[in-house]
């Protein structure tokens, strides 16, 4: 293990985004607590939700995944289409550094840039109702998981992209419609049967309602198939990704 330059990579990497903190970190702040504002006003009291808790406690939780999510998947895979648009990934590639590596250091800060995102708006969400702590353990695991899950999906993105727009159209027709249909907003009880089937095929949905579960102690499906279901797509990212990385695929070019 290339120690030094795994390290230089990642804190590169860490440093790109928070010179920059207004627009990576402040601003998705800013949106999930308009998120928070607008659903707990309209929905409070109309919403169905699992458990003895007010509307705007569930929703929480989800707000907090869904930046971590989001943020994750746009640090690794914006950087990675930034540096081959302007030419400079040639000057990671060529270092002496491992694929594994190089995958670690933009999926690590990834998942850094998306723990902070989440973490401001958990902390700033607070102000407005307490929550409670079911199970410290599930709400840390499955924070890492997914958005490394997210960081590992956004180097794979930024492999494929060769332009921005092609980015722009894998986050808007699949991140985003993912991320809304994940059960942040509702409960999927609340949704009629061929939805509800529908909704088991998200990988979304798991990250959500597992990290929800450290809070509230209840849930949609069980929290050890919810983790189970993230681990799984974790390694065969990581695997997939690895593979794209050492083939050279659209990286070599």
């Amino acid at each position: 293990m290339n120690w030094l330059g795994f390290r230089t990579l990642f804190i590169k990497e860490t440093m790109r985004f928070t010179k920059v903190y207004l627009q990576t970190l402040f601003a998705p702040m800013i949106t999930a607590l308009l998120y928070l504002l607008i659903f707990a006003q309209v929905l409070e009291g109309r919403m169905d939700v699992l458990g003895d808790f007010s509307y705007t406690a569930f929703l929480i939780p989800g707000l907090v995944m869904m930046a971590v999510i989001q943020n994750s998947f746009a640090n690794s895979s914006s950087s990675l289409i930034q540096s081959k648009v302007t030419g400079n990934l040639i000057f990671v590639m060529v270092t002496p550094l491992s694929y594994l590596e190089i995958y670690l250091a933009f999926t690590l800060a990834a998942v850094l840039r998306g723990i902070l995102v989440g973490l401001s708006v958990y902390i700033v969400a607070l102000f407005f109702v307490q929550l409670p702590l079911f199970n410290i353990f599930y709400i840390i695991i499955f924070v890492l998981m997914s958005s490394a899950v997210l960081g590992t999906l956004g180097v794979i993105a930024g492999i494929w992209a060769e332009k921005f727009d092609q980015l722009a159209g894998f986050t808007n027709f699949i991140i985003m419609p993912l991320s809304f249909l994940s059960g942040v907003f509702y409960s999927i009880h609340s949704l009629p049967p061929l939805w509800q089937t529908l909704s088991h095929f998200n990988p979304f949905f798991y990250m959500i309602d597992g990290f929800r579960y450290g809070f509230f102690g209840t849930s949609d499906v069980n929290p050890l198939f919810s983790l189970g279901v993230v681990a799984t797509f974790l390694v065969g990212l990581a695997s997939f990704t690895l593979y794209l990385l050492h083939s050279g695929y659209k990286i070599r070019d």
